[in-house]
């Protein structure tokens, strides 16, 4: 079977490096030909994932000359080169629901959605999204496939190392300039512990992180560097806000970490409160910490969700399972009809109709606030508008301006309202 895979780039992060997994295990164990389609130009060299000596890398523009038995979108942008690869069936592989990557009223966000209208079969790696697609694409096939664990790389203990007296060992995973991973409120828990900790930090970039924030700051990172990390710390500390499957607790569970967790999509794949981590309220930092300094504290409790994060690990499937089971998802796709022309429309109608009304709103909104501030602007470029803003900076006034700011807060709020 040829098989294709679009990818907007190679570079670092955990979605490519499931694709990438995927399509090795499909190339070597299944006799499949593979083929990673970049649709974008590439402006970086790839990362040197495992397993990409084993398969074909090449452009939208040489792809589109291949018939192709599967072509499979990997992301909500390469959903829209999809359809320019000659294949017989079309997939769409979520990762996650990608539009709530993307604030309220971004065109991204509106195109994120509307892509999962268009008449595709879909593969997915957690029960939460293939749950959600159920619901908004009943008549769309949808196939459950969880991520493996490479167990070569993430080779778990044969026996937890338990640690008594040292310092509770804490390690924070993520890219800070990324609202939806919480790395930043992460790092604030740990510097709010009274109990002993040591912190480790690691990030793609670590100019991103003030070193005196953490006791270390490392990456980026090869998946057996990261499994050295994972090792050597007692808590993987993850608030993310937006998850698909939600990797990396479970590849800490592999090396004998137990996890705190916010309650994000997809912590319930193999996370129970607890049993093997502690789950703690969106937005509650105090009690974040207070989780964190009960476990450096009650050596007991920390062993317990150790030991059973480890047993978690030893029962969750290797690479080699999962891609049998894509295998096998692929291949029941190409054998059953493909969808029909028109499955989606109706939903793909509602949410453009939906996306030109968000716009519309959008742009009165903006419209509105142009006129209001008109006149503020033609009086911000007068002379009596610098010797104001002289007054308002002089010390003297100080006082008075703190007596009038309840009254110019009803103004501006009667102007805007």
């Amino acid at each position: 079977m040829k098989v294709a895979f679009l990818l907007n780039d190679l570079q670092l992060s955990g979605g490519v490096g499931v694709v990438v997994q995927h399509a090795r295990e499909l190339a070597l164990r299944h006799g499949h030909d593979v083929t990673l389609v970049l649709v974008r130009e590439q402006e970086a060299a790839p990362w040197q994932f495992d397993g990409l000596a084993h398969l074909h890398v090449e452009g939208l523009d040489d792809a589109r000359a291949t018939r192709f038995d599967v072509a499979v979108a990997t992301w909500w942008e390469t959903v829209y080169s999809l359809f320019e690869l000659d294949a017989e069936r079309y997939v769409h592989f979520v990762q996650s629901l990608e539009d709530r990557f993307y604030e309220r009223g971004t065109a991204e966000r509106a195109a994120a959605e509307t892509v999962l209208d268009l008449p595709v079969a879909f593969v997915t790696e957690a029960r939460w999204i293939a749950d959600t697609l159920a619901r908004i694409r009943p008549e769309a096939p949808c196939l459950y496939v969880r991520n493996g664990i490479d167990k070569t790389v993430f080779d778990s203990p044969a026996q937890l190392d338990v640690r008594v007296e040292e310092p509770l060992r804490i390690v924070v995973e993520g890219n800070p300039d990324v609202w939806f991973k919480g790395v930043h409120e992460a790092i604030g828990c740990v510097a709010a512990m009274r109990e002993p900790h040591r912190l480790t930090v690691v990030t793609g970039d670590a100019s991103k992180v003030d070193a005196a924030a953490a006791d270390r700051v490392v990456g980026p990172l090869t998946h057996r560097e990261m499994a050295r990390v994972y090792a050597d710390s007692d808590v993987v500390l993850k608030l993310s806000r937006v998850e698909g499957m939600f990797g990396p607790p479970l590849e800490g569970f592999h090396m004998g970490a137990t996890c705190v967790v916010a309650p994000v999509t997809g912590y319930d794949e193999y996370i129970e409160h607890g049993w093997n981590g502690l789950v703690v309220d969106w937005d509650d930092m105090e009690g974040t910490t207070r989780a964190l300094d009960l476990l450096a504290r009650d050596r007991r409790l920390l062993t317990f969700l150790r030991a059973n994060a480890l047993e978690t690990a030893r029962a969750w499937p290797t690479w080699e399972q999962s891609g049998t089971f894509m295998a096998a998802a692929l291949e029941r796709i190409r054998r059953d009809p493909p969808p029909t022309a028109y499955a989606g429309a109706r939903q793909l109608a509602a949410d453009q109709l939906l996306a030109l009304d968000t716009q519309r709103h959008t742009m009165h909104a903006r419209d509105e606030f142009r006129r209001l501030a008109k006149p503020a602007l033609r009086l911000k470029r007068t002379g009596a508008w610098r010797v104001l803003r002289r007054l308002r900076e002089h010390p003297r006034m100080q006082p008075v301006w703190t007596l009038l700011r309840p009254l110019t807060r009803r103004l501006r709020a009667k102007l805007t309202g």
